[in-house]
């Protein structure tokens, strides 16, 4: 006998829970308790009897099963969104889904919308955040950003620009810091999963990092930045995010010294199959714009 199709809700849990790599998140998202997102998928495991995720203390891991599984359910759910937008009447050439690293979202492309909009008011906006990528390229996703150090699946392409960080804190702390050593004083914040974070750049402004000193870290820089404008300690930033901060006399940025990261900003163009006017012009937009901000 046939086995039918699992619910989908129980399907849209885990194509959530998957992009987050958060129960928590997902719940966010789709507007349920982080408990019904973990029984909806517990639900989804038991039908098909595979494991989707690895549950370690803080976060989530796909199992290989779920990686397979897992461009299937989303090809399956942009099929189902692009239908339902053309029945509405809307044209596919307007859509832009746009898949970004979500510290690039808030800090760089967002303050920037209104130049878009502006000469291009039929684009029809749908942007996706993550905070590392590690999954394939999303099938529905028009345009990619992805913040990485090495792109994976055989892309060859150059990141948008060389990037490099320092430290930044708020203006009234920025009062009390003359000289590196004077950084210790306050509490130090980075991101997590960064290849290189205080200790080099501390090292090589010839100030040692002592090892009993914490360092207080978050999973983007969207927190990390938000607790140094609130003065609650000294975070490391680069330009892509902080330099408009600082312009604003939000964030101040200490000492002239920068170290180049090995980090980077890749633009990922369509692939053939979701390319459409929206996302060229929008390729073509972003590259302008990031000329202009250099």
């Amino acid at each position: 006998m046939e086995r039918k199709l699992p619910p989908l809700n129980w399907l849209r849990a885990f194509e959530s829970a998957s992009r987050h790599l958060s129960f928590t998140d997902a719940a966010r998202e789709l507007h349920m308790t982080q408990s019904a997102v973990s029984q909806q998928i517990k639900a989804l495991e038991n039908y098909l009897g595979k494991t989707f995720f690895i549950r370690k203390a803080r976060s989530l891991e796909l199992t290989a099963d779920a990686q397979n599984y897992l461009p299937t359910v989303e090809a399956a759910f942009k099929l189902l969104y692009e239908g339902t937008q053309g029945l509405l009447g809307v044209d596919h050439d307007q859509l832009l889904e746009v898949r970004a690293n979500l510290a690039f979202t808030v800090f760089w492309l967002t303050p920037r919308l209104d130049d878009l909009f502006e000469n291009h008011p039929w684009i029809n906006l749908n942007v996706a955040t993550t905070i590392w990528t590690a999954s394939p390229a999303t099938p529905y996703a028009s345009v990619e950003i992805r913040f990485d150090s090495v792109l994976s699946e055989g892309l060859s392409i150059d990141p948008l620009l060389q990037d490099e960080f320092y430290p930044v804190c708020s203006p009234q702390l920025a009062q009390h810091i003359s000289k590196p050593e004077d950084l210790l004083a306050h509490r130090l914040i980075d991101v997590s999963g960064i290849i290189e974070g205080w200790d080099k750049w501390l090292s090589e402004a010839n100030t040692r990092l002592p090892a009993n000193k914490p360092i207080d870290k978050a999973s983007t820089y969207v927190v990390t930045l938000n607790m140094a404008q609130l003065g609650q300690g000294i975070a490391l930033a680069h330009d892509m995010i902080a330099k408009d901060l600082i312009k604003q006399g939000k964030l101040v940025r200490l000492f002239d010294h920068a170290i180049p990261m090995k980090e980077h900003y890749y633009l990922i163009p369509p692939a053939k199959r979701n390319a459409n006017k929206a996302s060229r012009v929008f390729n073509d937009w972003l590259i302008d714009q990031m000329a202009q901000w250099r």
